[in-house]
């Protein structure tokens, strides 16, 4: 096979590429007898873990658009999962944060987020569980940061 070719069977990008998208299907199939996406469940933990992110920093987490993450925070903010103040305390962010609705509704989809995560890791040692989340954030930091390796 030529140098330039990506094999499937062997490439990491196209093999996370298939985790990620079998671990995005497992994980909306248990969400979706609670009534949420990926996307919502996102939303609701990053607001949970980090309260009064604004719109933006919310779209950044649940790795959407800005206008994907406001039409999700109005229907939520509508439904009474967060709230937001009617004006920006400073300049234009309105800060989001769950409400009592919210909590109760993320801590099922947090349960049954776990429960994949860890079918997910079934079979993985503590050690190799360690030794994947150091080579996932080393890849996403080395493509972050736009470095090559000196080998290329």
């Amino acid at each position: 096979m030529s140098q330039d070719r990506v094999d499937l069977e062997t490439s990491l990008g196209y093999l996370l590429k298939e985790a990620s998208s079998a671990l995005r299907s497992a994980m909306e199939d248990v969400l979706r007898p609670l009534g949420m996406t990926v996307t919502h469940y996102s939303c609701l933990e990053l607001l949970a873990q980090r309260p009064g992110l604004s719109n933006s920093e919310l779209a950044r987490g649940a790795f959407v658009t800005r206008q994907t993450m406001n039409v999700l925070l109005q229907a939520l903010e509508r439904d009474g999962y967060v709230s937001r103040p009617a004006e920006p305390p400073v300049g234009k962010a309105l800060p989001t944060r769950l409400t009592a609705r919210g909590r109760r509704s993320l801590e099922k989809a947090s349960a049954a987020v776990r429960s994949v995560e860890l079918r997910m890791l079934h079979g993985m040692t503590d050690d190799d569980q360690a030794q994947a989340l150091r080579l996932l954030q080393s890849m996403a930091r080395s493509l972050r940061d736009g470095s090559q390796s000196e080998d290329s």
